[in-house]
């Protein structure tokens, strides 16, 4: 498959200013999307909210683990290959295909709702809400780069992962929004 002049020089200008601390940084910034990282911190922050009776709450986080689902769907579809050696600086070797970008997906989904959860849930302290909805914000704005300076995806990966993403964030938000008014309706009949 031919890479895309804009890949390809995004990718260059992403890894021109390497050092081992940025290196660092964003191997740190995309561990939370690894295996099975990302699947303990969605299974433990569901947890504590239905520690919290939340568990309408709680069902939606666990909901947002089917972006791994739809995202490997995708890579088998498209079969896109990873970045390789010889056009880019390698920094961690990954498996399955390149597009969408599966860190990507799960961050906006993930990250993403946790963010309108904080946005939506009064009870929560105001600087609980506020830390934790703006830390979900970086990392979601954060991710695509990282994953481009590590030599794991290309930037049209990333975008196709952040679109596919906000697509997915944006039907786990109104289904959220769309039962809570229901339950607002009733309790007001």
């Amino acid at each position: 498959m031919p890479v895309f002049l804009l890949d390809r020089e995004f990718s260059e200008e992403a890894q021109e200013h390497q050092n081992p601390q940025l290196d660092t940084a964003m191997k740190m910034v995309s561990w939370f999307g690894y295996m099975p990282n990302s699947v303990i911190i969605v299974l433990g922050t569901a947890l504590l909210f239905f520690l919290y009776k939340y568990k309408k709450e709680g069902l939606f986080l666990l909901s947002t683990l089917i972006s791994g689902i739809i995202s490997s769907i995708v890579k088998l579809i498209v079969n896109r290959p990873r970045p390789s050696e010889t056009l880019v600086r390698i920094i961690e070797k990954t498996r399955q295909q390149s597009f969408p970008s599966g860190h990507v997906i799960f961050y906006v989904v993930f990250f993403g709702f946790l963010a309108q959860l904080m946005f939506e849930i009064a009870a929560v302290p105001k600087f609980i809400r506020a830390s934790v909805g703006s830390i979900c914000m970086l990392l979601i704005f954060i991710v695509p780069f990282s994953r481009i300076y590590l030599g794991a995806h290309w930037l049209t990966d990333v975008l196709g992962g952040f679109l596919l993403g906000l697509v997915i964030l944006a039907t786990l938000a109104y289904l959220y929004l769309k039962k809570r008014n229901i339950a607002l309706h009733r309790n007001e009949v």
